[in-house]
């Protein structure tokens, strides 16, 4: 039985009522650098140092008579180590006299465990963001209309939404590849987000449109000081191989409520707006039409 229970990876032993180890394993050595007979005869503070104080209330519960399982991350030789630890009161005729205490090694398990959660948050994360400039993406453009709208009617306020297309980008691609155009398309984003409020949201939705929501934005005047503000935004020129290009970009405005109450009205308003703006000559915003 002793070289079966010594060879378990696993700390196990027993302490008596003084908090005292009566028996331990030989697995102690890989976790303290310690035999399991070296083990023997120290006390619970002395093996733990600093973590006996942590450990102090699930020590305490334990030889209250209730069972204890925790993790709790250990300091070894060999770096840091995740512990799951349970503590099992020995009870003799309805007293505790000792508690048997089992310490596994579950890093593999808590390795893995962020291993999925970073997965799982990438996986989000390409779900409602746009992998190309990180900015939420088509996905997530109703839920951000609708918690705008939800907003402006708690405050009474007003927002606008803004549909955003780039002028000539299939020339761009057409010209210089997809490639060239993924680096505009970046750019551009990141221009336009220079001049995004907070509390605004800016979204691609694919290809070379944007929307951008303005909350707080309560009339006409307002909507179009945002629209100035990204076209000035995006004028620097910006250089393709051994060309240089003026990006322009064409803006359609839509407000709430004045174009519609809901998320579907909205960015059909904006977008009719955005095309009579490119009709009229482009690099130029619209309003949508009463």
């Amino acid at each position: 039985m002793p070289d079966l229970v010594n060879s378990i990876d696993a700390m196990l032993a027993y302490w008596d009522q003084s908090r005292t180890c009566v028996f331990a394993n030989a697995a102690y050595r890989g976790w303290f650098g310690k035999e399991g007979k070296d083990v023997v005869g120290t006390t619970m503070r002395e093996l733990l140092g600093p973590l006996y104080e942590l450990n102090l209330p699930h020590i305490d519960a334990a030889f209250a008579g209730k069972k204890q399982i925790f993790e709790r991350e250990i300091p070894t030789p060999r770096g840091i180590r995740h512990a799951l630890a349970t503590y099992i009161p020995h009870i003799v005729h309805g007293k505790v006299v000792g508690i048997f205490v089992h310490v596994a090694d579950v890093s593999g398990l808590k390795k893995l465990q962020q291993e999925l959660k970073k997965s799982k948050d990438l996986a989000e994360q390409l779900a409602t963001h746009d992998y190309l400039t990180g900015l939420p993406n088509r996905a997530m453009m109703n839920e951000v209309i609708h918690m705008a709208i939800a907003q402006s009617r708690r405050r009474d306020e007003h927002f606008a939404v803004l549909t955003i297309d780039m002028d000539n980008f299939k020339f761009i691609n057409d010209t210089y590849g997809h490639a060239e155009g993924d680096r505009f398309l970046i750019e551009i984003a990141r221009r336009i987000s220079t001049v995004v409020r907070e509390g605004d949201t800016l979204l691609r939705l694919g290809g070379d449109e944007f929307v951008l929501v303005a909350i707080n934005t309560s009339s006409a005047t307002d909507a179009t000081d945002v629209a100035k503000r990204v076209l000035g935004s995006i004028g620097g020129p910006f250089s393709i191989g051994d060309s240089i290009v003026i990006p322009g970009l064409s803006i359609g405005i839509a407000l709430y409520p004045r174009h519609g109450t809901t998320a579907e009205a909205l960015i059909r308003a904006s977008d009719k707006a955005m095309y009579s703006a490119k009709r009229a000559g482009k690099n130029d915003f619209a309003i949508a039409a009463p």
